[in-house]
């Protein structure tokens, strides 16, 4: 299978073969299992102090005194305490800072999973059911030569961005909404929308350059991961591909 190689600003160079990667099957299963591996162990453990709600001496009362039986304060206004269902004593099974939150995935089963994602970023229709938004001339996958690696300037990025047809992308990846519920509360009051994603052979320059774009993402192919492809376990983020980035998907034995 061949695909066409672009330059920065938006012309047919050549057309190359591409690795057998791209035609891999599609596993949404060990995608899905491989992203929250991933996510799962970044979650740090948390818990309550074992005394939390017992630093009283609060003891239960007897009976016939015509209060109930709870816990309560010697001096002051007897106010209940200890006890979990009262205001101030401790919880009844609060998180245990030992329990393992973190998911396991076999290392075959995740380098499947990673080449099942990349195969999907040659699929347009994939590609668009997730939401991304691009030009209808756009061919998949998107490979451009290597001089965007030496691209210095955001407002260079910017001008190859619209010349390839992604701008779109990025521009509804300037949006974000509020999310429902408690998380609101909790340091995440905005979901934020997920733009393009670039694989580049080498850095110089392009990650400064183009990191500051809502949504968009830079990485270096041997540090691709199945949630760079696939965030949120969904498949089919819109990817640009660099040449170095597929010769290297080419000659390693990973993803023969």
């Amino acid at each position: 299978m061949k695909s066409n190689v672009y330059s920065i600003t938006g012309e047919k160079l050549k057309a190359i073969d591409l690795p057998s990667v791209f035609s891999y099957e599609y596993r949404p299963d060990l995608i899905k299992r491989a992203v929250l591996a991933s996510i799962t162990h970044r979650i740090q453990p948390w818990g309550v102090s074992p005394i939390a709600g017992r630093m009283t001496s609060a003891h239960p009362r007897r009976k016939n005194l015509g209060i109930s039986r709870v816990p309560r304060m010697k001096s002051g206004p007897r106010r209940a305490a200890f006890a979990p269902h009262v205001v101030g004593g401790f919880v009844a099974h609060p998180p245990k800072p030992w329990k393992v939150i973190s998911e396991k995935i076999n290392n075959k089963e995740r380098t499947v999973a990673i080449k099942s994602a990349i195969s999907i970023t040659a699929n347009k229709e994939m590609v668009m059911s997730r939401g991304h938004r691009f030009l209808d001339n756009v061919e998949f996958p998107i490979i451009v030569e290597n001089k965007i690696q030496t691209v210095k300037k955001t407002k260079d990025t910017r001008e190859i961005f619209k010349s390839l047809g992604v701008w779109d992308d990025i521009i509804r990846s300037k949006s974000r909404t509020i999310r429902a519920g408690r998380g609101k509360m909790r340091g995440r009051k905005y979901k934020n929308k997920i733009g393009p994603l670039i694989v580049i052979g080498k850095d110089a320059g392009i990650m400064k350059a183009a990191r500051n774009h809502p949504g968009v993402d830079i990485v270096m192919v041997d540090k691709l991961s199945a949630e760079h492809l696939a965030p949120g376990t969904h498949a089919g983020r819109l990817t640009i591909w660099t040449e170095d980035a597929i010769k290297y998907l080419s000659k390693s034995e990973v993803f023969k």
